[in-house]
């Protein structure tokens, strides 16, 4: 019953809804643009509303087992604290500061400001007033753990459904780059402990573990992810930046251990955790940037920025950053000239890329419209133009 009630405040809880909704809002602005650029939408709207979830779920039973297993309790504070910061740092309009390095980093300092300078909260003021050094280093294993936990997400969902995006060069020349914007709700059994969640709500479950009393609480964590790539291809930059999060992850880990002997050592983990994260987004940024466009115009063959999902030229098996250099034999050297091949192609069409041999394809009249539509001027128009 304790479980049953656990999960069902999960659903009453403000992030939950207020992540959901956010979702929604990226996946329309991510249309409109995909649109403005190039007149037809790689997903529907709802592409990040889907991806909010499942993957998300099953790292959050995972994450919960190592929690509870281990007795990881945190104050009832802190999950106040993270709450509003989730929000707060979404006002900045930059979704990566949603991550838990953030929100859990800037709660943490913010919990031992409030308990030193003795700050009369609103809202279960006794918990904020009881905190003792000794809840720092669960707090800062906690935050390790879903250091890793984000590590996971950008590995192996970051990189699907990256969205093309035309930009301008220093130049001025348009180019080519892909954006990634996403959203994972992190739900994790927490150990609250004492009775701050029970004393405002007789209804609220409470149980022992030796002499010590704990409610059980499914709580939401928000995970945000934010990157531009336009020096490599997305999947290798967003796995690349997945690992290293990853490898973060556990050295503050192990670093967050020394804290159950050396309470302050949490203090200054939590630090290293936050300019940790922050070096890696900067690394990647100066690197992208100072790297030469990997989608730019090629004089050798057509560049493929991106693939519509069932479009004949998913089918064909076409990936991001092919070059189409040849279309039936005919060397291919702009959109026009893809263009005047298709046109004279009877029932198939061979394709060579960059990476492969030749490839054929039904081309009958309503199937050439889908693939130059699909192809050409979704695909490849910033390459020819």
């Amino acid at each position: 019953m304790e479980l049953v009630k656990g999960i069902g405040k999960f659903f009453l809880h403000p992030v939950f809804y207020y992540l959901v909704i956010l979702a929604g809002i990226l996946g329309v602005m991510r249309v409109k643009r995909e649109r403005k650029n190039f007149h037809v939408r790689a997903y529907d709207a709802y592409f990040e509303l889907r991806q909010l979830f499942p993957l998300g779920f099953i790292i959050g039973l995972g994450v919960s087992i190592l929690v509870l297993a281990a007795g990881i309790a945190v104050p009832i504070s802190l999950i106040l604290l993270v709450a509003a910061f989730t929000f707060l740092w979404n006002l900045t309009a930059n979704i990566r500061l949603m991550a838990p390095v953030y929100t859990i980093g800037a709660a943490f300092y913010a919990l031992i400001i409030i308990s030193q300078q003795k700050i009369k909260m609103p809202i279960f003021a006794s918990s904020f007033e009881s905190i003792d050094k000794q809840a720092y280093p669960p707090i800062a294993i906690f935050l390790a753990l879903l250091l890793i936990a984000e590590g996971i997400l950008i590995f192996k969902n970051g990189s699907f459904g990256t969205s093309p995006k035309l930009i301008k060069s220093k130049r001025g020349q348009r180019v080519g780059a892909h954006e990634v914007k996403r959203l994972w709700i992190l739900p994790v059994f927490m150990l609250i402990p004492g009775n701050a969640l029970h004393l405002p709500f007789d209804w609220w479950p409470v149980f022992s573990i030796g002499e010590e009393k704990f409610s059980l609480l499914l709580v939401p964590f928000a995970v945000g992810f934010q990157q531009q790539i336009q020096g490599m291809l997305p999947k290798e930059a967003v796995r690349t930046l997945g690992k290293r999060v990853i490898g973060l992850g556990i050295f503050i880990t192990l670093l967050s251990i020394a804290g159950y002997w050396f309470p302050l050592v949490s203090i200054v983990t939590v630090g290293i955790a936050l300019i940790g994260r922050e070096t890696l987004s900067l690394i990647q940024r100066m690197r992208d940037e100072n790297s030469p466009f990997y989608f730019s115009k090629k004089n050798h063959g057509l560049m493929i920025l991106g693939v519509l999902p069932g479009s004949p030229a998913d089918r064909m098996a076409l990936q991001v950053g092919e070059l189409i250099t040849k279309v039936n034999g005919v060397p291919i050297h702009d959109e026009g000239a893809l263009y005047g091949t298709f046109k004279k192609t009877g029932r198939t069409a061979s394709l060579r890329s960059s990476t492969r041999t030749a490839k054929s394809v039904s081309c009958r009249e309503p199937y050439t419209k889908a693939i130059i539509t699909n192809l050409v001027y979704y695909l490849s128009r910033m390459s020819g133009s």
